[in-house]
């Protein structure tokens, strides 16, 4: 048999449970939030990894990231060899009005040069003014926290393996070629 208004009362009991607690606000703009170690605020660049390559707008899903670039003629080192071309970067520009902060730009990013920043404080009046340019976007570079430790409990990577088994190599045959010689001696 059902008492009728329990949960009514159930209801209530939670209200007044919750009424005298004490209320725990951080205060935003005095008290900084304590942010998870690999937040997402916003991107930033690091220019001089940039190649112009532009992976980052191509893969871009919203078409967010504009880039404008000149070709330099660089000089030959040898007289004989061909003057080389680079491409040189004049404007790498993203608009946080559009960004949905996927991230695939810093994923395609062949060249380290797009990193995520915890900045988070970049809010704009006017909706025009969230077109980023890439002197703000080198500031938040400097926001941007250290990669985290290799895990101590991981296999060596291949590559540093098969380079420490290569010199190891080395190493035994000149200790080798070093011993023969000192009993020839």
């Amino acid at each position: 048999m059902k008492i009728p208004g329990a949960g009514l009362a159930k209801g209530l009991a939670v209200t007044m449970r919750t009424m005298t607690r004490k209320t725990v606000t951080a205060q935003y703009p005095d008290v900084q939030p304590d942010l998870p170690p690999r937040s997402r605020g916003v991107i930033a660049l690091l220019e001089e990894n940039c190649t112009v390559c532009m992976l980052c707008a191509r893969e871009c899903p919203d078409w967010c990231i504009y880039i404008d670039s000149h070709k330099e003629t660089l000089p030959a080192a040898d007289p004989n060899a061909r003057a080389r071309t680079r491409n040189v970067l004049d404007r790498f520009a993203i608009d946080f009005s559009l960004c949905m902060y996927c991230g695939i730009c810093i994923e395609v990013c062949p060249f380290d040069a797009l990193f995520w920043s915890p900045e988070f404080e970049y809010a704009e009046t006017d909706i025009r003014e969230l077109t980023h340019e890439r002197d703000r976007l080198r500031e938040w570079m400097w926001t941007v926290p250290p990669p985290p430790a290799h895990d101590v409990a991981a296999e060596e990577p291949k590559e540093i393996a098969m380079a420490r088994k290569a010199a190891d190599k080395l190493a035994a045959a000149a200790a080798a070629a070093a011993a023969e010689e000192g009993e020839q001696s």
